[in-house]
């Protein structure tokens, strides 16, 4: 009786796959066999009053809470919006009152009034 015993070469990727389902046959073992010691929670059998003051509500699906979120991103990009075209004409007006003040300092040292030409020229 012949036998034929021929040594196959295993890749590294059918090696890898082999240790892979080895190691995760040894943990999802001891996954599945973890007990808890926590008990079930009973229902309290006193009621809390109810108040006429409603709380926020979670939406109750997927879609409701991006449309929620989508309305508040917009909201605080309109309040940012406005905050910068505020900030914009401050500082625009500030530009204006500093350059008022510059001009009337200019004239005031050279005793010129505004709308006067210079002495000796013509």
């Amino acid at each position: 009786m012949t036998e034929n015993h021929e040594k196959k070469i295993i890749s590294r990727r059918r090696a890898f796959a082999i240790l892979g389902l080895g190691a995760l046959s040894m943990a999802v073992p001891s996954a599945v066999l973890t007990v808890s010691s926590a008990e079930a929670q009973q229902p309290s059998t006193t009621q809390t009053p109810k108040t006429s003051v409603t709380t926020t509500h979670t939406p109750e699906t997927g879609t409701q809470h991006r449309h929620e979120r989508r309305e508040g991103r917009g909201e605080h990009r309109h309040e940012r919006r406005e905050a910068r075209g505020e900030h914009r004409h401050d500082r625009r007006e500030a530009r204006g009152e500093h350059r008022h003040e510059r001009s009337t300092i200019g004239q005031k040292s050279t005793g010129q009034q505004s709308g006067q030409k210079p002495t000796g020229q013509q």
